[in-house]
């Protein structure tokens, strides 16, 4: 598991933040389901869990975006983060569903940094806007 560098506007350990939350959503933590909710904070290994008519928005510390879809599962993986360098790494284990990505600092300052696992490939973040969808 990465470690994350806190920075002052982030609390220590978090990733990022919920932003929005439409339908049922939860956050896995530590094998325990919590309801999701608008200014949640995220941690590394969080799973988020969205149900059918559901979609939620993520910030994360890096600038990172992500709009997750309905009936969508996917793990938080690895999150690495340096506020001062902008170095770090990234790894999202998409199981099922949907999410569009927009790449922050992360991929930005190094082009394999950013990396999406499904069940059947591994992808790298090399653009700054795209769709995963795993049926």
């Amino acid at each position: 598991m990465g470690a994350l560098l806190a920075t002052p506007s982030w609390a220590a350990g978090e990733i990022g933040v919920v932003k929005s939350v439409t339908g049922p959503a939860s956050v896995i933590r530590a094998k325990t389901p919590l309801p999701a909710k608008a200014g949640m904070q995220l941690h590394e290994s969080d799973v988020i869990q969205t149900g059918r008519n559901a979609s939620l928005g993520i910030t994360f510390i890096d600038n990172s975006r992500f709009a997750v879809g309905p009936n969508t599962n996917l793990a938080l993986s690895q999150f690495e983060f340096d506020d001062t360098t902008h170095r770090g790494r990234f790894l999202t284990t998409v199981n099922k569903g949907r999410v569009a990505i927009v790449s922050g600092t992360i991929a930005k300052e190094n082009k394999d940094a950013m990396k999406v696992r499904t069940p059947v490939s591994l992808l790298a973040a090399r653009g700054t806007r795209f769709v995963v969808e795993v049926p």
